[in-house]
């Protein structure tokens, strides 16, 4: 089915505007998403910086296959309000940021668990509008931006949408961002354009020297 998404809840004011993924960025992912797989019997394994394959089986050490990874996925999202916590310093991060700039959380998490994760998010005082879609985010962003001559970040775990955005948005400040810290060790260097920060106390200080530009 294809993943339209409306952009017709979000208001922006004459402010710059921040946009956080959610998943190991705002929200711990990779720590719960091992806890819940340990709950079951299983394992997520630091060996490489993807889930597929590092899935294993704790009895026999056996990765899950590629489709059970993503069931698993599924059932995660689905009790995610029972197992995710913001990440380290972002509340109070975010709310001070807010005073300067709108937030706008986008999530690649399946829109079908949107209504969870807005739950969530509130329940830890997150209330920033929420965008959930499975397609690149780069179009997204250059959507709800627009032809707004404000500042533009963009804050995620993950190269290929921190690609796409400045694809997209060649304006944005590009923000490499991951709560694990024994995952991010081994994440892909993001290259040039895009600014790594090892917590949201270094996202910040990125942000606002972007902002005085």
């Amino acid at each position: 089915m294809e993943d339209v998404l409306s952009l017709d809840h979000v208001r922006l004011t004459n402010r710059p505007l921040i946009v956080c993924d959610i998943d190991e960025v705002v929200l711990e992912f990779l720590t719960p998403f091992r806890n819940f797989l340990r709950a079951s019997g299983r394992d997520l394994l630091p060996r490489s910086f993807r889930l597929t394959g590092n899935i294993v089986q704790l009895d026999s050490g056996l990765p899950v296959a590629d489709d059970f990874t993503k069931d698993l996925l599924e059932e995660f999202f689905r009790l995610q309000d029972q197992w995710q916590t913001p990440a380290d310093l972002v509340v109070e991060t975010l709310a001070r940021l807010s005073a300067e700039a709108d937030i706008v959380f986008l999530t690649a998490m399946p829109p079908r668990h949107a209504a969870v994760r807005r739950a969530l998010l509130d329940r830890h005082g997150l209330h920033y509008p929420l965008l959930a879609s499975e397609e690149p985010k780069g179009p997204i962003i250059k959507r709800l931006h627009d032809a707004r001559d404000m500042p533009l970040v963009f804050i995620d775990d993950i190269l290929r949408n921190l690609q796409s955005v400045r694809t997209h948005a060649p304006e944005c400040l590009l923000v490499n961002l991951m709560a694990n810290a024994e995952f991010r060790a081994m994440a892909p260097d993001p290259g040039d354009g895009i600014l790594k920060a090892d917590s949201w106390a270094e996202a910040a200080v990125l942000i606002r020297t972007h902002f005085l530009r």
